[in-house]
């Protein structure tokens, strides 16, 4: 049994399944580990399956553990995924990072490799905005004015964005999403968000040396294909990049059975 106070129970970490390997999932902005409810089914069965909030989901009963200053990088993330594994003693584990979390499991993975045995990153990108030489889908000014609506009207910003990256005629998962925003404080959204926007991963892509899957859906407005294409060209490991047919940047809600095929194809189920 794992003490009260450690990490994984602040986190709500949960294992399900049978198998000797483990598939961690982690969910990325704005959401919980309730937004991969219709994946984990299909899993459990031949793996141990391993779920958990990040400090700033709004399912996070403890708001302390969310530190603006110290989550203002994803490190600190790194360094509790890597705390998290060692306190489940869990080690060659596929991890599977959504939006986010594909970057932090790189970083995880550059300082830990022996807890990874391959990374499987679901619109995932180094860098969100442009720049001379690269497409991340955002312009400074964009980004700017993402925040300012954050912050002015929160309601109103979630009802937005969530037209934006979910599949606008899967009223149900806009609305999955959307509650997930709403769970989130207006102070913690707006910290996240310029953590993740204003991030530029791009230098430590040549360290990852864990065999990666980058998974993309044919149309993103958070990632474009192009990101896809730059980790894959830039990324040190074996990389193997798929792209499933469907819109928005949640194929875990919008397109489940293609993102489980996928899945089950990488992992040789």
């Amino acid at each position: 049994m794992l003490p009260e106070n450690s990490l994984s129970t602040a986190l709500n970490a949960k294992t399900k399944g049978l198998g000797t390997e483990t598939i961690v999932f982690a969910h990325g902005y704005g959401t919980d580990q309730s937004i991969w409810d219709k994946i984990t089914p299909f899993f459990a069965e031949n793996y141990k399956v391993v779920l958990f909030d990040w400090s700033f989901s709004g399912a996070v009963k403890d708001k302390s553990l969310y530190d603006p200053v110290k989550y203002s990088s994803f490190e600190a993330f790194a360094d509790d995924l890597i705390t998290l594994l060692v306190q489940l003693e869990l080690k060659a584990v596929t991890f599977v990072g959504h939006s986010m979390s594909g970057m932090i499991g790189c970083l995880a993975s550059i300082k830990r490799p022996h807890l990874f045995k391959r990374l499987i990153l679901i619109g995932a990108s180094p860098r969100y905005i442009n720049s001379d030489d690269y497409e991340g889908g955002f312009t400074n000014s964009d980004i700017e004015q993402l925040l300012v609506n954050i912050k002015s009207n929160y309601e109103n910003w979630v009802s937005a964005f969530s037209l934006l990256v979910v599949d606008p005629n899967d009223g149900l998962s806009v609305k999955k999403f959307q509650e997930c925003l709403n769970r989130m404080e207006v102070e913690v959204a707006v910290s996240i968000a310029k953590t993740v926007f204003c991030s530029d991963y791009r230098d430590i892509l040549d360290k990852v040396e864990t065999p990666c899957i980058i998974i993309q859906t044919s149309n993103d407005i958070v990632v474009p294909n192009n990101v896809a294409l730059y980790m894959q060209k830039n990324i040190a490991g074996k990389v193997t990049s798929k792209v499933i047919d469907a819109y928005g940047h949640f194929p875990q809600l919008t397109a489940h059975h293609k993102l489980v095929e996928v899945l089950t194809g990488v992992l040789g189920l």
